[in-house]
Protein backbone atom coordinates (compact mmCIF):
# COMPACT_ATOMS: atom_id res chain seq x y z
CA UNK A 1 0.00 0.00 0.00
CA UNK A 2 1.24 3.53 -0.98
CA UNK A 3 2.40 5.99 2.17
CA UNK A 4 0.45 9.00 0.42
CA UNK A 5 -1.01 9.26 -2.88
CA UNK A 6 -2.94 12.29 -5.20
CA UNK A 7 -5.39 11.54 -7.44
CA UNK A 8 -6.75 13.62 -10.25
CA UNK A 9 -5.68 16.90 -7.90
CA UNK A 10 -5.88 20.67 -9.48
CA UNK A 11 -4.71 23.82 -7.30
CA UNK A 12 -5.47 27.50 -8.55
CA UNK A 13 -3.02 29.99 -7.15
CA UNK A 14 -6.04 32.58 -7.31
CA UNK A 15 -6.72 32.50 -11.39
CA UNK A 16 -3.94 30.79 -11.99
CA UNK A 17 -3.54 27.02 -12.06
CA UNK A 18 -0.88 25.74 -10.45
CA UNK A 19 -1.15 22.48 -10.82
CA UNK A 20 -3.61 20.10 -13.21
CA UNK A 21 -4.99 16.65 -12.69
CA UNK A 22 -2.00 15.52 -11.29
CA UNK A 23 -1.79 11.79 -10.33
CA UNK A 24 0.71 10.68 -7.61
CA UNK A 25 1.75 7.61 -4.99
CA UNK A 26 4.69 6.98 -3.09
CA UNK A 27 5.73 3.51 -1.78
CA UNK A 28 7.62 3.07 1.59
CA UNK A 29 12.09 2.95 0.88
CA UNK A 30 11.17 4.68 -2.57
CA UNK A 31 13.35 7.78 -3.25
CA UNK A 32 11.47 10.17 -5.80
CA UNK A 33 12.48 13.20 -7.29
CA UNK A 34 10.38 15.74 -8.75
CA UNK A 35 11.86 17.99 -11.17
CA UNK A 36 10.62 20.62 -13.47
CA UNK A 37 10.90 24.83 -14.52
CA UNK A 38 10.33 27.46 -12.09
CA UNK A 39 6.66 27.94 -11.73
CA UNK A 40 5.88 24.72 -12.43
CA UNK A 41 3.89 23.66 -9.31
CA UNK A 42 6.94 21.77 -7.07
CA UNK A 43 6.49 23.60 -4.19
CA UNK A 44 2.68 23.60 -4.55
CA UNK A 45 2.93 19.72 -4.60
CA UNK A 46 4.58 19.37 -1.40
CA UNK A 47 2.78 22.10 0.44
CA UNK A 48 -0.73 20.37 -0.88
CA UNK A 49 1.43 16.85 1.06
CA UNK A 50 1.86 18.22 4.04
CA UNK A 51 -1.51 19.73 3.75
CA UNK A 52 -0.83 22.97 4.14
CA UNK A 53 -2.94 23.69 0.81
CA UNK A 54 -6.29 21.88 -0.16
CA UNK A 55 -7.17 20.75 -3.67
CA UNK A 56 -9.74 22.84 -5.74
CA UNK A 57 -10.30 18.83 -7.38
CA UNK A 58 -9.13 15.54 -6.60
CA UNK A 59 -8.40 13.89 -3.23
CA UNK A 60 -5.13 13.45 -1.47
CA UNK A 61 -4.87 9.84 1.03
CA UNK A 62 -2.55 9.54 3.66
CA UNK A 63 -2.02 6.08 4.96
CA UNK A 64 -3.23 6.17 8.64
CA UNK A 65 -0.56 7.61 11.23
CA UNK A 66 1.45 8.48 9.02
CA UNK A 67 4.59 10.23 10.11
CA UNK A 68 6.45 13.02 7.67
CA UNK A 69 8.95 15.08 8.35
CA UNK A 70 9.52 18.14 6.12
CA UNK A 71 13.12 20.58 5.27
CA UNK A 72 11.77 23.69 3.75
CA UNK A 73 13.53 25.44 1.03
CA UNK A 74 14.29 28.27 3.19
CA UNK A 75 14.31 29.13 6.77
CA UNK A 76 15.09 32.57 7.81
CA UNK A 77 16.03 32.67 11.47
CA UNK A 78 16.70 36.65 13.15
CA UNK A 79 20.96 36.68 13.66
CA UNK A 80 20.19 38.86 17.23
CA UNK A 81 18.14 35.55 18.43
CA UNK A 82 20.34 33.47 20.46
CA UNK A 83 19.67 29.96 19.73
CA UNK A 84 21.69 27.40 19.90
CA UNK A 85 21.75 24.36 17.51
CA UNK A 86 20.18 21.40 20.78
CA UNK A 87 17.56 24.22 21.33
CA UNK A 88 16.41 24.75 17.98
CA UNK A 89 15.49 20.98 17.68
CA UNK A 90 13.56 21.37 20.90
CA UNK A 91 10.90 23.50 19.55
CA UNK A 92 8.21 24.38 19.19
CA UNK A 93 7.72 21.19 21.70
CA UNK A 94 10.44 19.04 23.85
CA UNK A 95 12.71 16.44 22.72
CA UNK A 96 14.73 14.53 24.50
CA UNK A 97 18.90 15.24 24.88
CA UNK A 98 18.95 11.52 23.23
CA UNK A 99 16.62 11.62 20.61
CA UNK A 100 18.09 15.17 19.60
CA UNK A 101 21.75 14.05 19.41
CA UNK A 102 21.05 11.15 17.84
CA UNK A 103 19.18 13.05 14.69
CA UNK A 104 22.12 15.44 14.49
CA UNK A 105 24.54 12.15 14.20
CA UNK A 106 22.10 10.83 11.57
CA UNK A 107 22.58 13.90 9.55
CA UNK A 108 26.20 13.94 9.90
CA UNK A 109 26.36 17.42 12.43
CA UNK A 110 26.98 16.15 15.85
CA UNK A 111 29.55 18.59 16.05
CA UNK A 112 27.06 21.29 15.67
CA UNK A 113 24.95 20.63 18.54
CA UNK A 114 26.18 23.18 20.63
CA UNK A 115 26.40 26.01 17.73
CA UNK A 116 24.60 29.19 17.38
CA UNK A 117 21.85 28.85 15.04
CA UNK A 118 22.57 32.26 13.25
CA UNK A 119 26.44 30.88 13.04
CA UNK A 120 26.20 28.07 10.64
CA UNK A 121 26.55 28.04 6.98
CA UNK A 122 24.01 27.10 4.48
CA UNK A 123 24.78 23.51 4.52
CA UNK A 124 25.26 23.51 7.67
CA UNK A 125 22.03 24.83 8.29
CA UNK A 126 20.55 22.69 5.67
CA UNK A 127 21.93 19.48 7.88
CA UNK A 128 20.29 20.97 11.27
CA UNK A 129 16.83 20.79 9.26
CA UNK A 130 17.35 17.61 7.89
CA UNK A 131 18.07 16.45 11.81
CA UNK A 132 14.62 18.38 12.56
CA UNK A 133 12.77 16.88 10.05
CA UNK A 134 14.21 12.68 11.11
CA UNK A 135 13.40 13.52 14.88
CA UNK A 136 11.06 11.26 15.08
CA UNK A 137 11.75 9.08 12.35
CA UNK A 138 9.32 9.86 9.57
CA UNK A 139 7.53 7.11 7.38
CA UNK A 140 7.92 9.97 4.28
CA UNK A 141 10.83 12.28 4.15
CA UNK A 142 9.80 15.60 1.81
CA UNK A 143 12.36 17.90 1.08
CA UNK A 144 11.72 21.22 -0.71
CA UNK A 145 15.41 22.62 -3.04
CA UNK A 146 17.20 21.18 0.32
CA UNK A 147 20.67 22.12 -1.49
CA UNK A 148 19.55 25.21 -3.00
CA UNK A 149 22.69 28.00 -2.51
CA UNK A 150 25.20 24.65 -2.41
CA UNK A 151 27.96 23.73 -5.15
CA UNK A 152 27.70 20.31 -6.20
CA UNK A 153 29.77 18.39 -3.84
CA UNK A 154 28.35 19.46 -1.19
CA UNK A 155 24.64 18.70 -3.05
CA UNK A 156 26.55 15.42 -3.77
CA UNK A 157 27.28 14.86 -0.09
CA UNK A 158 23.84 15.87 0.68
CA UNK A 159 22.04 13.69 -1.25
CA UNK A 160 24.08 10.84 0.09
CA UNK A 161 23.30 11.40 3.41
CA UNK A 162 19.64 10.87 2.28
CA UNK A 163 20.78 7.41 0.96
CA UNK A 164 22.09 6.49 3.68
CA UNK A 165 18.75 8.13 5.92
CA UNK A 166 16.70 5.93 3.85
CA UNK A 167 18.71 2.49 4.56
CA UNK A 168 18.38 3.46 8.20
CA UNK A 169 15.51 4.36 8.63
CA UNK A 170 13.39 2.81 6.09
CA UNK A 171 11.95 5.72 5.23
CA UNK A 172 10.61 7.37 1.69
CA UNK A 173 11.73 10.02 0.41
CA UNK A 174 10.57 12.82 -1.84
CA UNK A 175 12.40 15.50 -3.11
CA UNK A 176 11.95 18.38 -4.90
CA UNK A 177 15.57 19.90 -6.99
CA UNK A 178 17.14 21.78 -9.51
CA UNK A 179 19.92 19.83 -9.59
CA UNK A 180 19.14 17.61 -12.33
CA UNK A 181 22.29 15.45 -12.90
CA UNK A 182 23.19 14.93 -9.11
CA UNK A 183 19.84 14.13 -7.85
CA UNK A 184 18.41 11.79 -10.28
CA UNK A 185 21.66 9.47 -9.25
CA UNK A 186 20.19 9.44 -5.89
CA UNK A 187 16.75 8.62 -7.35
CA UNK A 188 14.11 5.07 -8.06
CA UNK A 189 11.77 7.66 -9.74
CA UNK A 190 11.96 10.81 -11.16
CA UNK A 191 8.57 13.00 -11.94
CA UNK A 192 8.83 15.69 -13.96
CA UNK A 193 6.31 18.73 -13.86
CA UNK A 194 5.18 21.10 -15.65
CA UNK A 195 1.71 22.32 -13.96
CA UNK A 196 0.66 18.50 -15.10
CA UNK A 197 2.62 15.54 -14.94
CA UNK A 198 4.58 15.17 -18.24
CA UNK A 199 6.93 12.15 -17.83
CA UNK A 200 7.62 9.97 -15.21
CA UNK A 201 9.85 6.64 -14.63
CA UNK A 202 13.75 5.67 -13.83
CA UNK A 203 16.30 8.77 -14.00
CA UNK A 204 17.97 7.30 -16.82
CA UNK A 205 14.60 6.84 -18.88
CA UNK A 206 13.25 10.54 -18.03
CA UNK A 207 16.90 12.01 -19.03
CA UNK A 208 16.29 10.45 -22.48
CA UNK A 209 12.34 11.84 -23.04
CA UNK A 210 11.41 14.46 -25.24
CA UNK A 211 9.18 15.85 -22.71
CA UNK A 212 11.78 16.11 -20.29
CA UNK A 213 14.75 17.37 -23.63
CA UNK A 214 11.82 20.17 -24.12
CA UNK A 215 12.24 21.48 -20.95
CA UNK A 216 15.81 21.52 -20.10
CA UNK A 217 18.26 20.80 -23.35
CA UNK A 218 18.73 17.98 -24.95
CA UNK A 219 22.64 17.83 -23.13
CA UNK A 220 20.93 17.09 -19.81
CA UNK A 221 21.00 13.47 -19.73
CA UNK A 222 24.64 13.18 -20.58
CA UNK A 223 26.18 13.27 -17.15
CA UNK A 224 23.73 11.50 -15.68
CA UNK A 225 25.54 8.63 -16.16
CA UNK A 226 28.49 10.15 -14.16
CA UNK A 227 26.47 9.49 -11.04
CA UNK A 228 24.00 6.90 -11.23
CA UNK A 229 23.68 4.57 -8.65
CA UNK A 230 22.12 1.18 -9.08
CA UNK A 231 18.91 0.85 -7.17
CA UNK A 232 16.64 -1.94 -6.74
CA UNK A 233 13.23 -0.81 -7.80
CA UNK A 234 11.94 -1.09 -11.35
CA UNK A 235 9.79 1.96 -12.52
CA UNK A 236 8.09 2.50 -16.26
CA UNK A 237 8.46 5.81 -17.55
CA UNK A 238 5.19 7.32 -18.49
CA UNK A 239 5.24 10.52 -20.78
CA UNK A 240 2.27 12.72 -22.49
CA UNK A 241 2.28 14.99 -25.23
CA UNK A 242 -1.17 15.97 -23.96
CA UNK A 243 -3.23 15.30 -20.48
CA UNK A 244 -4.77 12.55 -22.50
CA UNK A 245 -1.99 10.84 -24.27
CA UNK A 246 0.79 8.86 -22.91
CA UNK A 247 3.58 6.66 -24.23
CA UNK A 248 6.61 5.15 -22.94
CA UNK A 249 9.25 6.70 -23.74
CA UNK A 250 12.56 4.80 -24.95
CA UNK A 251 15.98 4.08 -23.52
Amino acid sequence: MSLMTMQGVSIRHGRFPALSQVDFAIDQGEIVTVVGPNGSGKSTLLRALIGAIKPHVGRIDRQSGLRIGYVPQKLHIDPTLPMPVMRFLSLPKPVSTARRATALARAGVSDLASRQMSALSGGQLQRVLLARAILHEPHLLLLDEPTQGLDQPGAAAFYRRIEDLRAELGCAVLMVSHDLHVVMSASDRVICLNGHVCCEGRPEIVASAPEYRALFGSGTGGALALYRHEHDHEHDAACDHDHGHKHEAAE
